[in-house]
């Protein structure tokens, strides 16, 4: 009897951790351009079958393209990407359940501001996309944005048409989180800063194959690596930290299949948690490209290229477990979601729901 009350137990507990798995579904949030239908932040939830509730305006805002989480997402940042006589805004929210109450909103210190990224003690960097700057602010528990503390200026130009000036387009920390890396299409360059007194020290810089267009990275979990999507000529950067020290370009890979002859841009890159395979976002070709990466993190080999049942895959984002994958198509105004392969890293659809022009997707 003991035995079989032993046996019972443990299989109520295996049912009930099944079950909650089977329950398990990912709220977001979805930024968006608002030239549109769309009217701001919105949010939603993934359920296990791919499919998706209902969209929830979030917050009523004026292009918030891109969307980052702080102090342990508690606090919502969202930029607007404008020129207001030269200059677009950072908006910050504190979280209400799915409703977004806005706190404060300061000048992100160049026109069209695109990316954002935040470290640990609330620092907040920011690409301006026309400025061709970074601008730098801080976000408190409480939501207050600090005033823009300091503004890095790029220069320069490279081969193409959109390469007559700098177009900063991402600013990432490190995970040490002083140490920043932002990228920019108009120079071809990685351009490297230290956080020091709330101003941004320039320390080096790493420059990408001309006419490249360095857009966004991923950084290898577990390696001293990074991956960045090259816009302009469809290829995915391999830059690895060696000798000294210092960040090096290893080698460069198509994104596209060989016997695609049409125009396409690249827009978005993101890494496994296991660090096994790497994605990316072809807009033009409308797919994702998937690749395997081999134990050294350097090679990544193409294994597959699939469609995302849309048009102008603008960003997409994977689940923290690795389970599920979400595309954002900005032009054919549609969310999609794909089951992933954990052992394999292929992608099978399961579901879409209409989304007007999103841009970012931040899963909670």
């Amino acid at each position: 009897m003991y035995k079989m009350l032993i046996v019972m137990f443990f299989a109520s507990v295996l049912l009930s951790c099944t079950q909650k798995e089977e329950n398990k579904s990912y709220p977001f949030y979805i930024g968006t351009y608002t030239d549109g239908e769309s009217q701001g932040i919105y949010h939603t939830i993934l359920h296990q079958d791919g499919s998706f509730d209902s969209l929830q305006l979030a917050a009523k805002s004026s292009n918030p393209s891109f969307l980052s989480f702080a102090h342990g997402k508690k606090v919502l940042v969202a930029v607007n990407e404008l020129d207001i006589n030269g200059v677009g805004m950072v908006e910050s929210y504190q979280i209400n359940k799915n409703k977004l109450i806005l706190m404060d909103s300061v000048s992100s210190g160049g026109a069209h501001p695109c990316h954002i990224n935040i470290n640990a003690d609330g620092d907040i960097a920011v690409a301006n996309y026309t400025g061709g700057n970074v601008g730098l602010t801080r976000v408190a528990k409480d939501g207050q944005l600090s005033s823009l503390l300091d503004v890095a200026q790029h220069s320069g130009q490279s081969l193409t048409e959109r390469q007559t000036k700098p177009h900063a387009h991402s600013a990432w920390f490190t995970s040490e989180g002083q140490e920043l890396i932002a990228v920019d299409l108009g120079v071809d360059q990685l351009i490297f800063y230290r956080v020091e007194n709330d101003q941004l020290v320039r320390t080096d810089s790493l420059c990408v194959e001309a006419g490249a267009g360095p857009r966004h990275l991923a950084f290898h979990p577990t390696q001293s690596i990074l991956y960045s999507v090259n816009e302009l000529n469809s290829t995915i950067s391999v830059i690895s930290k060696e000798d000294q020290n210092k960040w090096e370009l290893v080698n460069s890979i198509s994104t596209l299949p060989d016997d695609f002859k049409g125009k396409s841009f690249c827009a978005d890159i993101h890494i496994s948690p296991d660090g096994r395979f790497l994605y990316a976002s072809n807009r033009g070709h409308n797919s994702l490209v998937v690749y395997r990466i081999d134990d050294s993190g350097k090679k990544v080999l193409p294994i597959a290229y699939e469609l995302v049942k849309g048009e102008w895959p603008r960003n997409f984002s994977l689940t923290s477990d690795g389970e599920f994958l979400i595309v954002a198509n900005q032009h054919s105004n549609n969310l999609v979601s794909f089951k992933r392969d954990k052992s394999t890293g292929l992608l099978s659809y399961l579901n879409e729901v209409k989304a007007d022009k999103p841009v970012c997707i931040l899963f909670e």
